[in-house]
């Protein structure tokens, strides 16, 4: 993959983790993603998904509704960049484990741990 991919990719996927969310159960997803993850509910997977860290009715829909939405961002990048989703979820996920936040759940070698 060249470096132009590399950065519009990347480019792509800033934007993609900060627009607005168009359906209103998402919006509300993507307003209680801070609380969940502060509450350790919810993580970060290197595969560039939310996982569930402990399962409630919130945070069940919250990684429900927010993973659909990367997963269809995430094919749109790759179509649009002539890439495997693959690699899309990858980049993804590198760049949301760096970004979490200090005590909040990453998963390390299938086991979720709080990041330091």
């Amino acid at each position: 993959m060249n470096m132009t991919k590399i950065r519009i990719l990347l480019a792509g996927l800033i934007l993609a983790l900060s627009l607005p969310v168009m359906a209103m159960n998402l919006q509300q997803a993507m307003a209680a993603l801070s609380e969940t993850k502060s509450q350790g509910l919810v993580g970060e997977k290197p595969d560039g998904y939310l996982g569930v860290v402990q399962s409630t009715e919130k945070s069940e829909a919250v990684v429900k509704l927010i993973n659909d939405a990367r997963r269809a961002e995430y094919s749109r990048l790759a179509r649009q960049n002539d890439i495997a989703v693959a690699d899309v979820e990858a980049i993804a996920g590198q760049k949301a484990i760096e970004k979490t936040a200090v005590g909040h759940f990453i998963l390390i070698d299938g086991n979720w741990v709080r990041k330091r």
